[in-house]
């Protein structure tokens, strides 16, 4: 489903909302698959949580002068996890595995607590993130890329804590840049620094409310 966010034939500004009308998804699975997609895509990597809330086709977009009517085209029928593209991110990201049952995704989410609570705890006593990635995708083995799941947990860690301790976050974007610039391309390099730290900046206002 592919819903124009500008469809005036005079004043183009060619931005596009893109749906995928799915099946066989979970929360997790649905926010895994669209941070990969952003990644590699070039993607807005801050609209990747599940809780988005897109403008109903018909009504109008105010953010621009004329206001412009949002339309809704449907090109695909329903996809699911098995169709997802066998690589992305230049070949860094093997394809998400089908989303498991109810028991099994709570038993991983339990063992994804843990990863988050142990890195969160080494990093606060100045553990090297560099070797902390390296231990930590050796324990995580039973992950599809456990190297992925190792970076991103302990730069989201390290984000969170340089931003609760005052650093701005363009510096937090910046050192997250270095850490990873001998490992990532620098556009996605880049890009992935400013998703986690914007997401981890999230993370902690959401904290503040609750």
């Amino acid at each position: 489903m592919l819903c124009p966010r500008d469809r005036d034939p005079v004043h183009v500004t060619r931005k596009y909302q893109v749906l995928w009308r799915v099946d066989g998804f979970d929360f997790a699975c649905q926010e895994q698959t669209l941070k990969l997609l952003a990644i590699a895509f070039g993607g807005d990597p801050a609209c990747t949580d599940c809780n988005r809330v897109l403008r109903i086709p018909g009504f109008l977009n105010h953010k621009y002068n004329p206001s412009h009517r949002v339309a809704v085209d449907y090109l695909c029928d329903p996809s699911g996890p098995r169709r997802l593209p066998a690589r992305c991110c230049g070949g860094r990201c093997r394809a998400l595995r089908p989303c498991h049952s109810a028991t099994e995704a709570a038993r991983k989410a339990q063992h994804s607590e843990s990863d988050w609570a142990w890195v969160s705890h080494e990093l606060a006593h100045g553990k090297d993130a560099v070797k902390l990635t390296r231990e930590l995708a050796s324990r995580r083995s039973d992950k599809p890329n456990p190297l992925y799941y190792a970076q991103r947990t302990v730069d989201m860690a390290s984000a969170r804590l340089w931003l609760i301790e005052g650093i701005r976050i363009d510096d937090v974007i910046t050192m997250l840049e270095s850490r990873r610039r001998f490992e990532l391309p620098a556009a996605l390099c880049s890009a992935r620094a400013w998703e986690i730290a914007t997401t981890a900046q999230r993370m902690i206002a959401r904290r503040k409310i609750a």
